[in-house]
């Protein structure tokens, strides 16, 4: 199993295992997709709260997975097609597939983590920036941030370099909402760099770590009061440490970016693993924010 991890503080990486090494960022992916969305809002050219053009859900029921959209997690043959090492299929075709246009309740009267949720906020990104994803998300957050490494992977061979564990030869585009990948190193400081507010105004970090409450604890999960802002997983551990960042999986591994929200002297960590324990890679992330 590979173990890589990386340790942030004072804006610099301060200690790490193998922090240089190029993995999926998996649902960390939606973390800069909602910053890139936010800063469309800082900017003036969508609202927050403005009704999606033809929809009942707003930016913000997007961002925060309450806009009664499906999720394809759950649909058995997309982890058949997966498994399969088939191609990807067209969005359209997922879209009937999961029959999309139904919502499972109406926008704002729920919670459930929706994939679909960010395939549409990544097209909404590409439509208000005139731009591919990859190139709205290098000019609107990574390019600001400093983060040189990462990138939207869209097919196989973008994957050549990339550790994927079991998942070798695994297709980025059955991750709907656009798969980022970089630096173990790169994903803890883009974090930490979000977190400090040189990007947003400090009125839309706070909506972005405004939490809505979830049921908690997490059986098997780390996590005593999970939380989910806009874009990020928010809440306090079963360790007793007030963290927001975003946990992602795929087939193959997983990742744990997190920020300590409540010491005095803020602590950014990525934890890395091939292994599809997401329990364990966030306590891996979790303890690292220990001092």
């Amino acid at each position: 199993m590979v173990e890589a991890w990386a340790i942030i503080e004072d804006g610099a990486v301060v200690d790490g295992r193998d922090a240089d090494r190029l993995v999926p960022w998996w649902s960390f992916t939606k973390t800069v997709l909602a910053a890139a969305a936010l800063v469309l809002v800082r900017d003036g050219l969508v609202g927050l709260d403005d009704p999606i053009e033809g929809k009942s859900y707003t930016l913000r029921h997007l961002l925060q997975h309450r806009s009664g959209l499906a999720n394809y997690g759950g649909l058995r043959a997309y982890h058949e097609a997966v498994e399969r090492g088939d191609d990807p299929w067209p969005v359209p075709e997922l879209l009937t597939r999961l029959d999309a246009e139904r919502l499972r309740y109406p926008a704002g009267e729920g919670w459930d983590y929706s994939n679909v949720g960010y395939l549409i906020v990544g097209q909404l990104i590409e439509t208000m920036t005139g731009s591919d994803l990859n190139g709205a998300l290098q000019r609107l957050v990574l390019a600001p941030l400093g983060i040189a490494s990462a990138r939207i992977a869209r097919e196989r061979a973008d994957l050549e370099h990339v550790t994927m564990g079991s998942a070798e030869g695994y297709h980025p585009g059955w991750v709907y909402h656009g798969l980022l990948v970089g630096t173990v190193a790169e994903v803890a400081l883009l974090l930490d760099r979000l977190l400090e507010g040189s990007l947003l105004t400090p009125e839309l970090l706070q909506e972005m770590l405004t939490p809505f409450a979830l049921p908690g604890p997490v059986p098997g999960r780390p996590w005593q009061n999970p939380r989910y802002g806009l874009g990020a997983m928010t809440g306090e551990t079963t360790s007793g440490v007030k963290v927001g960042g975003h946990t992602g999986g795929g087939p193959g591994s997983t990742i744990a970016v997190y920020r300590d929200l409540g010491g005095a002297q803020p602590r950014t960590a990525a934890f890395f693993r091939t292994s599809n324990d997401e329990a364990k890679t966030e306590e891996g992330a979790f303890r690292l924010l220990k001092r």
